[in-house]
């Protein structure tokens, strides 16, 4: 498909993290910024924002009377770091405080709690109150770029008790109105439910609609795993569907939106992996990259976020963790290690902005200084030969082209493979976590070719699992400029082998 479509990338917009108490510990932020170096994203989205971990709500009893408490001393650490950190919340009103609580059902290692407030009024109270102290903390300029999301999947009974639509909408409604009454101004979403639920989508857009409530976007979740094959106390095993499926079950979602009397409604993808569990094997293997590939490709046809759920293995909700790899959600393992879906998204950044052609296999792209394209091969099921080819023909005026290109697969840039190899250790000494840091370099090569007639013409050999960035330069031979220059002085070489 020949194109000359700028390139959004939507991924960039927003990633995931584990929830916000995290954010109190060093570690979090020395992964971020290793990964915020290279993906500079603009918001961060988690759980557990009014959890009892960070005392938001608590109850003094004094004398035969009650007096409810509001404790912003952690929340405002988090957020001045955060923002010290040129990125903002994306925020996620939830879970709910004991203290206001209907009932005790929680979720995760953690006991988030997962129930309606008892009181509605608290609720209101709560909401009004946090956000005048944003406002006043950080100005409502600020404060009106931030994004508000109302809960974590209602469609589910694990994050809202039983899965009550009516009880969802209500909370959306005084969330909302809530927030309003202090700015009218500030950005507010929902319903963020995850697949197998979109009946919700038109039962929620009605409720907004006939009640005249405000939303600026809709927000959805995206996991494209199989129900799990196989659980134990540690590993999840599940299978994926085709590459296809996700860019399809997007299109979808945007065709129900439109149709329920919402065209053009932003849509975010407040999460997005392979598979919905913290303790899935693949998301550590190339295959996890190579697959998500085709959909970052798409996306920006599709969506305005397609926020990853996580950026790094900082991640507790079903406990903490019991090895080195451990098929975390995150771009980096333990200890910073990038995984292969780290690497996609590097490569990604380096794209350009003005696509020259797109397929379901490459996506080129036009750069300031030449082109630059991703190509990507997930094999699902094992072939004869799990190798494909690529050709790719672009208009390339003047001399030859550098071709630098940086190569990911089930042989190179791999440490879940090498760490299976080292005998899986559950906790590596220092010595070896230095190892796995050098196996996840990716495989670099560089060679020249010569246009044709005005055309490069490119012939990409891909081995399974990889994804591979190609980026052209002009070649510029400096050899002359080298008084004497002569490699066959060097021994074992000769001047026609230079490299």
């Amino acid at each position: 498909m020949k194109t000359n479509n700028l390139l959004k990338k939507p991924w960039s917009n927003c990633v995931g993290s584990d929830r916000v108490s995290t954010m109190l510990r060093t570690e979090y932020w020395e992964r971020f910024r290793a990964v915020q170096a290279v993906m500079h994203f603009r918001y961060i989205r988690c759980h557990g924002l009014l959890g009892d971990e960070l005392g938001v709500v608590r109850v003094d009893q004094w004398e035969g009377r009650r007096r409810v408490f509001y404790n912003f001393s952690y929340l405002d650490q988090i957020f001045d770091t955060m923002l010290a950190h040129q990125v903002r919340p994306f925020v996620e009103w939830g879970f709910m405080p004991s203290a206001l609580a209907s009932g005790d059902d929680t979720v995760f290692w953690w006991k988030g709690n997962i129930t309606p407030p008892g009181d509605w009024d608290q609720w209101t109270d709560l909401i009004q109150a946090l956000t005048r102290h944003w406002i006043d903390r950080y100005g409502v300029e600020e404060v009106r770029t931030w994004l508000f999301e109302v809960w974590n999947e209602p469609n589910l009974p694990q994050f809202w008790k039983n899965a009550d639509q009516d009880a969802y909408f209500r909370l959306y409604e005084t969330t909302v109105l809530a927030m309003l009454t202090v700015d009218s101004e500030l950005k507010v979403g929902g319903p963020a439910i995850c697949g197998g639920s979109d009946h919700w989508i038109e039962a929620f857009l009605s409720f907004v609609q006939t009640r005249s409530l405000p939303l600026d976007f809709f927000t959805r979740h995206l996991y494209t795993a199989q129900p799990p094959r196989r659980v134990t106390p540690e590993l999840f095993y599940q299978s994926l569907a085709n590459p296809e499926s996700p860019g399809e079950e997007l299109r979808e979602v945007r065709r129900r939106i439109d149709a329920a009397g919402y065209p053009g409604l932003p849509l975010h993808i407040t999460e997005f992996n392979t598979s919905y569990h913290p303790l899935c094997p693949v998301h550590d293997t190339p295959l996890n990259a190579a697959y998500l590939a085709r959909l970052l490709s798409e996306a920006g046809d599709l969506v305005e976020t397609l926020s990853y759920w996580t950026f790094s293995d900082l991640f507790e909700e079903s406990d903490i963790p019991r090895a080195f790899f451990h098929g975390g959600f995150g771009l980096l393992a333990r200890d910073g290690i990038p995984k292969p879906t780290f690497h996609l998204f590097a490569f990604f950044q380096k794209l350009g902005g003005s696509v020259h052609h797109r397929t379901d296999r490459c996506l080129t792209t036009w750069t300031p200084s030449g082109a630059a394209l991703l190509a990507w091969n997930p094999v699902l099921a094992s072939r004869e030969d799990d190798r494909v080819t690529v050709e790719e023909s672009l208009p390339w005026a003047g001399g030859p082209a550098l071709v630098r290109r940086r190569r990911v697969h089930d042989g190179a840039a791999n440490p879940w493979a090498v760490w299976n190899q080292l005998g899986r250790p559950r906790f590596p000494d220092r010595e070896t976590v230095d190892f796995l840091r050098l196996a996840a370099v990716p495989l670099v090569e560089v060679t020249k070719v010569e246009p044709v007639g005005g055309i490069l013409n490119l012939r990409i050999v891909l081995e399974k699992n990889e994804i591979t960035l190609v980026e052209l330069l002009p070649y510029r031979d400096e050899s002359p400029d080298y008084w004497g220059l002569d490699d066959s002085f060097v021994d074992g070489y000769a001047s026609q082998d230079r490299p």
